[in-house]
């Protein structure tokens, strides 16, 4: 049988990130996805216009629709919109069994706010210690702790262990956001693993978190470990943004290419 993989996150209208990112990412490595959709976003690549949470009681029929009848091996999590639906999905998620990878989707690209500073404690307490892979960029990492975003290796690891300790069993620290040639990511689980790439000079990224934590939670549906799934989403994304701006979607941050391996 076919791996599935279910996204519960927002809807992009403009395609390259949230729900259609993570569609797109499952499809591209060889994965059934199922989809909750916990916002509508009215987005392209140059701004957010408005946001349309999803009723909490909604949200938690999505969740229940898919997990009565569909064998889901792995579930990724991005944006949530407000504490009433962080608490909704991890109330639906408590007899699940399989991986979760959470992407704290806090703010846009376009530097939209997505998540209200009322919801972080919220994510924190109810679905932190639910997370087998935790993939903040290194603003999300830093507004999760209350801390100055890290600047250095040792800032990354330090900020990955804490954020273990908050509940997480493992954490992916992601660099797209640091200085340098090299863009370095730090696993954090039972070892500390570095992964490096070098930075690919594009304005064209939108997506590349929900892609990152969709293609990781893809792996896993798959039965791969931790460190290969994250292994081969990490140099499964680095094509996907050196491919991006052949698409020329937009005015702003393009998409990255999900599809880079079947078309071009």
């Amino acid at each position: 049988m076919v791996a599935c993989a279910l996204t519960i996150a927002g809807s992009d209208s403009g395609g390259g990130a949230g729900i259609q990112a993570d569609l797109k990412t499952f499809s591209a490595l060889g994965v059934y996805g199922a989809s909750v959709i916990t916002a509508v976003t009215a987005q392209n690549t140059v701004a957010v216009a408005a946001v349309h949470a999803i009723p909490p009681e909604v949200v938690a029929a999505q969740i229940a629709a898919v997990l009565d009848d569909i064998r889901v091996d792995a579930v990724k999590i991005g944006m949530l919109g407000d504490a009433r639906v962080i608490e909704t999905v991890a109330e639906a998620l408590k007899g699940y069994q399989g991986s979760v990878v959470l992407d704290p989707v806090m703010v846009a690209k376009s530097g939209a706010r997505l998540l209200p500073e009322a919801a972080r404690a919220a994510l924190v307490a109810h679905l932190l210690p639910r997370a087998d892979l935790l993939t903040p960029n290194l603003p999300e990492a830093a507004a999760l702790l209350g801390l100055p975003e890290a600047v250095s290796d040792a800032d990354m690891q330090d900020h990955g262990a804490r954020l273990r300790d908050m509940g997480a069993r493992a954490v992916l620290m992601k660099g797209g956001h640091g200085a340098g040639e090299t863009c370095t990511d730090w696993l954090l689980s039972a070892a500390a693993r570095r992964l490096d790439a070098p930075r690919i000079a594009t304005r064209n990224t939108h997506g590349t978190g929900c892609s990152y934590s969709s293609a990781i939670a893809a792996g896993l549906a798959q039965g791969m470990t931790l460190t290969e799934a994250v292994t081969r989403a990490h140099g499964w994304l680095h094509k996907a943004i050196r491919a991006a701006d052949g698409l020329g979607i937009g005015h702003g941050h393009g998409p990255v290419h999900h599809f880079h391996e079947v078309w071009t």
